[in-house]
Parts: C-alpha cells; structure tokens; sequence
C-alpha cells in the first residue's frame, strides 16, 4: 500500500491525535462515514490493527517499510515495541519535525526531499536515513532554505523538545545526543499491540 495523501482529519477521526500527521483537530468526535456514530464492539483483530494504522499515518510511512521497521526490531535486544519507536523517532523527517523546522512530518519529509538539510555538513535528501548520536543537523546555507524553515517554525507543530535533541534557533542547527526514550515520544500508542498484530503476519 503506498504512502498515504487524502484527507487527513478522516484519519484523525477514526484513529485520534496523529501529531505528526496534522496539527489541525476535527470538529467532530466520531469517526468518519455512514456508521461512525454507531456503537459496535470492536474485535481484538480490528484493536490492533488501529494501533498499527497510528504508527503508520502518524510517521508517513508504507505498509512495507513498517513490515521492515518491525523485522529489524525483532534482530535487536530489548524490547521489540520500544525499538520499533526508537527506529521510526529517529528518521531524519521526525527529527527535523521534533527539532521544529518543520510543523508536520509530511512538511518536514519535504524539506528533506528539496534538498535543505544537511547532516554532518552534507546534503541529505533521504527521509528514511536514521539518525545517529553525535549527528549534526543544519539547515543548507542559502536564503530560500533559511526562509523557509524560519516561517516554519513560527507555527511549530510539538511545543516540546525531547531530551535527546539540542537546536539552536539562530544557527538552526541541532544535534542529536542520544536515542530517543520512550516517555518523549508524542505518540499515543500501544507497541505491543502492535508487535502482536504483525506476530501473525512476519
């Protein structure tokens, strides 16, 4: 299934506060369509795959990058839930959109496809790429870059900076100190709900 480009207060809808899809709240309390106001019993299948579709709408991410997020979790120590949200928290789009360069996901995976952030001083056009500690981010030395992240962060989409991250609005640059831990991350999801839904499918 590819990335996701409708209506995103539908999504909202059905599945609650996606902070890294939208920053907009629907008017409405229930879920989209014909039957959203109707009180059904949800299945055990139909709760996990709810938490599942979060992570997916909320990161902007394909049914298979999640497929291979939640592999390389399981060849990791730890917990399989935790790893899963370290590894999509630390996409170089979500760290842009933590930083504040950018007040969604989806606007900071476009700073990055557009060529105006570099990492360790390098141009980095490729939204996937995982971050690192020690990691450098900056925005590209150019007037259209710097424009365009100074009025993005203007309306920024999450007031708080997480632990792991430092930026300097005046050089806009951060670095990242560490991997992300679990209370930071804005999310509200259940990953082993998660990791249960795909224990049947990988």
């Amino acid at each position: 299934m590819s990335r996701y480009r409708g209506p995103r207060l539908r999504v909202t809808r059905r599945l609650g506060e996606l902070p890294g899809l939208t920053r907009k709240s629907p008017r409405k309390a229930y879920p989209p369509g014909q039957h959203g106001q109707a009180r059904r019993k949800r299945s055990e299948y139909a709760i996990r795959l709810e938490e599942k579709q979060k992570l997916r709408y909320n990161y902007g991410i394909t049914e298979k990058q999640l497929m291979r997020y939640v592999r390389e979790a399981r060849r990791a120590s730890g917990s399989t839930g935790a790893t899963i949200l370290q590894l999509l928290e630390m996409r170089l789009d979500n760290t842009v959109f933590r930083m504040g360069m950018a007040g969604t996901i989806p606007a900071a995976r476009q700073l990055v496809n557009h060529a105006h952030i570099l990492v360790n001083g390098r141009r980095m056009d490729i939204p996937s790429y995982q971050c690192s500690p020690g990691d450098v981010i900056s925005v590209r030395d150019r007037d259209r870059s710097r424009q365009l992240v100074e009025r993005n962060m203007e309306y920024p989409g999450l007031a708080n900076l997480p632990s792991h991250l430092e930026f300097d609005k005046n050089t806009l640059t951060g670095k990242v100190n560490g991997i992300i831990e679990r209370e930071w991350v804005a999310l509200e999801v259940n990953e082993l709900l998660v990791v249960e839904y795909y224990s049947r499918k990988i």
